[in-house]
């Protein structure tokens, strides 16, 4: 059925009425009440069927409106003029600068707190914030968890309403210091050249920290006292594992706050997309992430002189079952709950014209029939074609990343070992992961007359007493991790209240072009701290207010890390405005 405008369902509406009132009005002549029986009938159908296909634009991928402050509109609007004065601009580009130039790195083999030095350099950092940030220090209540883990808190003066938990990390990647010289500036200089702010960790992730700080101390400065506490929580390990960081302050902050305490955390994550004329913004803020689990597969053998060779050596098995595990992939699923789907109907109803075809979008909107599984396959197998990128989203995926065996060219390798990286899909677990290894694992050991060690259960396979060799089955790191929860989006007034700011604070800078602005869900593909935070809300956000490919020099994690200046006064913009309006918010 062709869409009807809300017009016209309106105007079904009142025919409707004028029927039923000509109905009530008709006792006296029965031919003329069946047939307008018959067409009250016929328009409540045509009613009804109207509002379900009424606005697709909000049935695919629904959007609010800018949100501004009101209540604190005045607040609002003297602290953007100051935002925008060079003074404070300058000020500002000086202590993202001076953070990014100590070196806060952090190591997948570092020991716990105390018992390894490489810590100490988090001490000078926490020596630096207190000095920069006077103000906030004095004001909020600032602790620490376990050594450098700092949670900052605000007190609201509304008890009734849920805290707001803003986090970011302190750590950064080690830098790799034999591509020194390919560096536009050097890794740890901080410096700003009139456009951008250079060095390891001025988007990763010191940005956010930062521009969280600035933020605190400008709403302190200008006398905010806000409604609902505010809370900030910096990990210092996210790099790393997060255990000695995140970890350790999510359990603080669970006895301290309590279970589901918080009104939404906002944690680092996906920025947006090109601010380019005649063109539109697609804000991406995530709502989950993917699971996580490195499977090791080891392969055990007699070793021998390689003179006398068996069939097979140990890492000839291997790569035979490496070849195996490859060629059975997990397979795309998209399904009408998941966050892949939501952002899919965002990317069809909002893209370009011409990026996909018009029946895409009947498709979808068909999809979301829980009763029409045909027309999602259908769907399903059009966005996958046309946008591998959704396919990653859909299934869990697989890399053989590190691989080891042999030590000497005239030994027979008495073990090969492999790990195998999974992003596990929403829909998926850490257990189904290890059951299709080891229904890979069965036939193959069958075959080449191996027994079976999988995850902790000895399997002997066949019926003979095996004499070649093991496979072996693990948990490489014991760093396994389901999928995420997903945060809600449809009805959820704080979802509403993010993508109101992120619209508003793009909508209202000087730096817009683009004709719109569309906020889509998407899904994390890494994981970030909030893997240790599920427990305190259900509203979770992953997102960095910045241009992904317009504010960031080079991307992250690499050489020429830098971050665009006046990107960083924007994101000190959201920052404000999501306080207020958070703030404002029931």
């Amino acid at each position: 059925m062709k869409p009807i405008s809300y017009r016209s369902t309106f105007s079904l509406f009142c025919a409707s009425l004028v029927l039923l009132s000509l109905w009530i009005n008709s006792e006296k002549i029965l031919g003329l009440r069946i047939v307008l029986v018959n067409q009250y009938n016929t328009l409540v159908t045509v009613l009804l069927l109207s509002l379900q296909t009424s606005d697709p634009d909000s049935i695919l991928c629904p959007q609010v409106e800018p949100l501004f402050p009101t209540a604190h509109a005045e607040l609002s609007k003297r602290l953007d003029t100051i935002y925008f004065s060079e003074t404070f601009k300058s000020s500002s580009y000086q202590l993202l600068g001076a953070s990014v130039q100590i070196p806060t790195e952090s190591y997948d083999d570092l020991l716990p707190i105390g018992q390894d030095d490489r810590w100490d350099v988090f001490k000078t950092f926490h020596i630096y914030l207190q000095g920069a940030f006077p103000l906030i220090y004095s004001t909020l209540k600032v602790i620490t968890v376990n050594t450098y883990g700092l949670v900052l808190h605000w007190q609201g003066f509304d008890a009734t309403l849920k805290p707001l938990l803003l986090t970011a990390h302190q750590d950064v990647v080690p830098v790799d210091w034999s591509n020194e010289d390919k560096w536009v500036h050097p890794p740890y200089s901080g410096s700003y050249d009139g456009t951008w702010i250079w060095g390891r960790g001025s988007v990763d992730d010191k940005a956010d920290l930062i521009a969280q700080l600035i933020t605190v101390n400008s709403l302190l400065e200008a006398g905010f006292q806000p409604r609902r506490t505010i809370v900030l929580a910096f990990g210092f390990d996210e790099e790393a594992s997060g255990t000695e960081g995140a970890e350790k302050l999510a359990a603080f902050l669970g006895e301290r706050y309590g279970k589901n305490a918080f009104a939404m955390i906002l944690d680092e994550g996906e920025g947006y997309t090109e601010n380019v004329k005649e063109g539109t913004i697609f804000a991406l803020p995530g709502v989950s992430e993917k699971g996580y689990f490195d499977a090791s597969i080891e392969i055990l053998a007699p070793g021998g002189h390689s003179s006398i060779p068996p069939e097979h050596t140990s890492i000839g098995l291997l790569s035979l079952f490496i070849v195996s595990l490859e060629g059975h992939p997990h397979l795309p699923r998209l399904t009408r709950n998941g966050t892949a789907f939501a952002a899919a109907k965002c990317a069809v109803e909002h893209a370009p014209e011409g990026r996909f075809p018009h029946s895409m979008k009947d498709l979808a909107r068909r999809a979301i029939n829980a009763h029409d599984e045909i027309a999602l396959e259908k769907f399903s197998k059009a966005l996958f074609s046309s946008t591998p990128f959704f396919d990653v989203l859909s299934h869990t995926t697989q890399a053989v990343d590190l691989i080891t065996g042999g030590i000497k060219t005239n030994m027979l390798p008495e073990r090969a070992g492999a790990i195998v990286n999974h992003r596990i899909a929403e829909h998926s677990s850490t257990l189904e992961v290890k059951n299709h290894i080891k229904d890979l694992v069965l036939p193959f050991a069958t075959r080449y007359n191996l027994s079976v060690q999988a995850f902790g259960e000895d399997i002997q396979c066949g019926h003979q007493i095996s004499r070649l060799g093991k496979i072996v089955l693990s948990d490489a790191f014991y760093s396994a991790l389901e999928p995420s929860p997903i945060t809600p989006i449809a009805d959820n007034h704080l979802y509403d209240v993010l993508s109101g700011t992120i619209k508003a604070t793009l909508q209202s800078s000087p730096r817009y072009e683009a004709d719109g602005v569309v906020v889509s869900p998407s899904l994390g593909l890494g994981n970030t701290d909030t893997r240790f935070y599920w427990n305190l809300t259900e509203n979770i956000f992953r997102y960095s207010h910045r241009g992904d490919r317009d504010d960031v020099y080079n991307g992250m994690h690499t050489i020429n890390e830098a971050f665009r200046g006046e990107a960083f006064i924007e994101e000190i913009r959201f920052f404000t405005m999501l306080i207020l309006n958070v703030d404002e918010s029931h």
